[in-house]
């Protein structure tokens, strides 16, 4: 796993935005960024998801965080808009913003992979990434230390076959990580971007694609939460740009 020990108040005072925070990597994260001290605010679509991770955060001793139902398969740029006018009105900054959303698709050669399948992928995994980034850039800018991190994938560095839309997808996540990066790299603010691949982990996502694999041979999503706290923290002020996994590990030592 990859390598870090976050202090108890990393993210004291920070404002975090998590999308997908419901279920799964996007729940974790909210959890264990609420417990580093940061409010966050919870972005998905099923109310009752989100409603239950509020309640956790509350029961956990965090900041009091906020609730944004939004379906990004449906929202638009005046949804984003509205989204960064509230977040602007209620703390009138973001230190961080995570990416975490994702949907699969299909897993079916391009043959026979159904057009609309693929422009939903391409809307929730790119298109959403793009227009919330965009809103969110003026509130990222009055932060003192901002971060972005992108949910990268695998085969969104190393297409495989039968990935479709979703290996595109993360690629595509990919380069819009880097150009936030560079274009966002600037003297006057502080504001980082990277992409983390989270690796195989038990979700619903993971049951979806390998539906044979046994869960428990994977890491719970709290596990591998060491580096977005990194990334999220002041220990990674300056790192920009780069491509991490969560679950890197060291090479094996060769067998005599």
């Amino acid at each position: 796993m990859f390598d870090y020990q976050a202090p108890a108040d990393l993210l004291k005072e920070r404002v975090i935005l998590v999308t997908g925070a419901g279920d799964g990597i996007g729940r974790a994260a909210a959890l264990s960024f609420a417990g580093h001290g940061a409010t966050v605010i919870l972005l998905g679509r099923t109310i009752s998801k989100l409603e239950k991770v509020y309640d956790d955060i509350e029961a956990a001793g965090g900041p009091q965080p906020a609730i944004v139902p939004l379906n990004l398969e449906g929202a638009t740029a005046q949804d984003y808009a509205s989204v960064a006018d509230s977040i602007d009105e209620n703390f009138g900054r973001l230190d961080g913003l995570l990416h975490n959303a994702s949907i699969i698709g299909q897993r079916t050669p391009l043959a026979q992979f159904e057009p609309a399948v693929w422009q939903q992928v391409m809307q929730v995994n790119l298109t959403a990434p793009f227009l919330l980034t965009q809103a969110m850039i003026p509130l990222l800018r009055q932060s003192k230390d901002a971060s972005v991190i992108f949910t990268s994938s695998s085969v969104g560095r190393k297409a495989k076959a039968y990935w479709g839309a979703y290996a595109v997808s993360k690629f595509g996540t990919e380069g819009l990580m880097q150009l936030t990066a560079d274009e966002l790299d600037e003297p006057s603010y502080s504001i980082r971007a990277n992409s983390v691949n989270p690796g195989a982990t038990r979700t619903s996502m993971r049951a979806f694609a390998y539906p044979a694999e046994n869960p428990s041979d994977n890491p719970a999503p709290e596990d591998i939460m060491p580096v977005y706290l990194y990334l999220m923290g002041p220990d990674s002020k300056g790192v920009t740009g780069q491509a991490f996994d969560a679950q890197s590990r060291p090479p094996k030592a060769p067998t005599p």
